[in-house]
Formats: C-alpha cells, structure tokens, sequence
C-alpha cells in the first residue's frame, strides 16, 4: 500500500522489481489488498503482452493512513 499511497498507479513488474518479493508472494498480498477493496486491478495488452496495473482506492487510502497513525501511537507510548 505505501507505494501506491504515494503512486496513481502501479504495475506487477514494477511492484516486483521494488519490493524484491516472487511473483506468488506479490499475487498472494496484492489478492487480498483486492478482496479488502483496498486496490482495484486493471488489466490489458501492451504489444501483445498482458499488462496487470493496480490503483488504490479511497477506502485503502484510509486503511493505510489509519495504520500509519496506530504506528505513530505505538512508537509514541513507546517513548513516554
């Protein structure tokens, strides 16, 4: 979620390449981001290529900014 919080959008490859993960690590995550309709996928050919992108949605948008304050809520008890 942290880099299509910050990217419109995102390909398979490109998500691969980053994150340094395998392609069923990568599918397995990105299906249940899908099924919690965190992201939506869209797919097409690219010079006769399949072509796999992902876009956040609002609702992942927000689940992800909620996690990120609970983090920031941790560490901060963390150091009282």
């Amino acid at each position: 979620m942290s880099v299509l919080a910050v990217n419109e959008e995102y390909d398979f490859n490109s998500f691969k390449e980053v994150l340094e993960v395998t392609d069923g690590n990568l599918a397995s995550n990105l299906k249940t981001l899908e099924k919690e309709e965190y992201i939506v996928v869209e797919k097409s050919f690219v010079d006769r290529k399949p072509n796999t992108k992902y876009k956040r949605t609002t609702k992942g948008l927000k689940a992800f900014e909620n996690h990120l304050i609970a983090l920031e809520n941790l560490i901060k008890q963390q150091y009282k």
